[in-house]
């Protein structure tokens, strides 16, 4: 596997809140580890959370006896929304600041996903750009239960309450998804400074078009810019 990323500002805030860390060399007992985190948390709250988290989640990693992906990625998630919520305990300027995380591991083709929150994990594949995580949101419970058409999430004004984060509870649990790779296939994790901001059909058409991952990943990071740059914006794209 090889890899990319990039994290960016963004057009609209004032500090970069988002933070990154992709390897396609074993960590610990794990072939590869990739993260995006997305901080919220007023001053630097959020950036400390999204950066504390990865750093917490790569840590048990490395030092982690389980074998297993999934079990691994469960207590690195599981230890790093302690470490959050004790801190937050133990300083006050940390208070309310939490996380999403999206993190996978690929083992011989099969990948192994963790998502708290809504940073997303994309598959392409020969046929289509597929989500493979579900966001944790207000907008998408709305869509479960019958009250939102998806076609009317984007312009939203309550698209962006998340209903579950790392650092936010103690009961806190991630949501886990197994699957195969195909020969080709690609994998995409993102924040919402990407998605909120780029349509998956044009994602899809650029990840197409590009035949280098540092290329490609420039070209989202632009578009999301382009459209606004409402947001942070974190992109790492995995392939084969």
């Amino acid at each position: 596997m090889t890899s990319y990323g990039k994290t960016d500002i963004g057009q609209r805030r004032e500090m970069n809140q988002d933070f990154i860390f992709y390897s396609d060399e074993p960590v610990g007992r794990l072939p590869n580890l990739y993260i995006v985190a997305d901080g919220m948390g007023g001053h630097n709250a959020g950036d400390y959370a999204s950066r504390c988290a990865a750093d917490t989640i790569r840590e048990y990693v490395e030092q982690s006896d389980y074998e297993n992906p999934v079990t691994v990625l469960k207590y690195a998630i599981l230890k790093a929304n302690e470490r959050l919520i004790v801190d937050a305990q133990e300083q006050p300027e940390l208070s309310g600041m939490g996380t999403t995380v999206v993190a996978c591991v690929i083992d011989q083709r099969h990948l192994y996903v963790a998502n708290m929150g809504d940073s997303r994990l994309y598959r392409l594949t020969k046929e289509r750009l597929e989500q493979i995580t579900m966001d944790h949101s207000l907008v998408e419970e709305l869509i479960r239960s019958g009250k939102l058409e998806r076609e009317n999430v984007r312009n939203h004004p309550e698209k962006n309450i998340i209903t579950k984060a790392v650092g936010a509870t103690t009961d806190a649990m991630p949501d886990f998804f197994e699957l195969d790779l195909e020969d080709g296939d690609k994998v995409l994790l993102c924040s919402d400074g990407l998605s909120n901001m780029v349509e998956d059909d044009e994602m899809e058409d650029i990840i197409r078009e590009e035949a280098s991952l540092e290329r490609t990943v420039d070209r989202l990071v632009e578009r999301a810019n382009y459209y606004g740059g409402r947001d942070n914006i974190s992109v790492i794209l995995i392939g084969q």
